[in-house]
């Protein structure tokens, strides 16, 4: 794997980029086919931000950690990335075992206490990333035609993170989000 390290309103030193390229190194232990991890370290204030892209050959992994230390900041990082790495571990290899003809097993209701009790801790937590992707609820807007200020003036009036809307300039659906700092982000769909 291939680390890129680059600063942003902070020079790397020595002693931080070899910290950086082993912990996001140890990653290759977990998945083989990273590419390359491309890393940004950079402080906006008084926050170190640490920014991860694990390239693999037709999927990106990105994560992003803040903290008053850079070195915990990379730690926080490395964790985040690990839990993606299991949840796309999860995912790509149960998808392959489907499609090669191979049924995956249902869990037995029967199962014992003793044998729920030894299941590895992966498996438990696959288990609660998958229950956490569920649908729990639907609901049906109408989406109006507005200018995207209007847009922003009614998500705060609603208290959401993010507004749905038709823009009255483009006629194109957009979303109007909440971003980590408090500014708003604008998605602006293509047709």
């Amino acid at each position: 794997m291939k680390i890129y390290i680059k600063g942003r309103n902070l020079k790397v030193t020595s002693a931080l980029r070899s910290y950086a390229e082993e912990k996001i190194g140890h990653l290759a232990h977990y998945l083989e086919p990273i590419e390359s991890a491309h890393i940004t370290l950079r402080t906006e204030r008084a926050v170190q931000i640490v920014d991860v892209v694990l390239t693999l050959k037709h999927f990106l992994i990105k994560a992003e950690e803040r903290s008053p230390d850079m070195y915990a900041s990379i730690d926080l990082v490395r964790d985040r990335l690990e839990q993606q790495i299991r949840k796309y571990k999860t995912k790509h290899w149960g998808h392959h075992a489907r499609f090669n003809g191979k049924a995956e097993e249902a869990p037995s209701r029967a199962r014992s206490r003793k044998q729920s009790a030894a299941r590895p801790q992966a498996e438990e937590e696959s288990d609660e990333a998958d229950k956490s992707l569920r649908i729990v609820r639907y609901k049906k807007i109408d989406v109006r035609k507005m200018t995207a200020q209007d847009a922003a003036h009614q998500m705060e009036l609603l208290g959401h993170d993010f507004f749905l809307f038709v823009n009255d300039q483009t006629g194109a659906v957009n979303v109007l989000y909440k971003r980590r700092g408090g500014q708003l982000g604008l998605i602006e769909t293509i047709s």
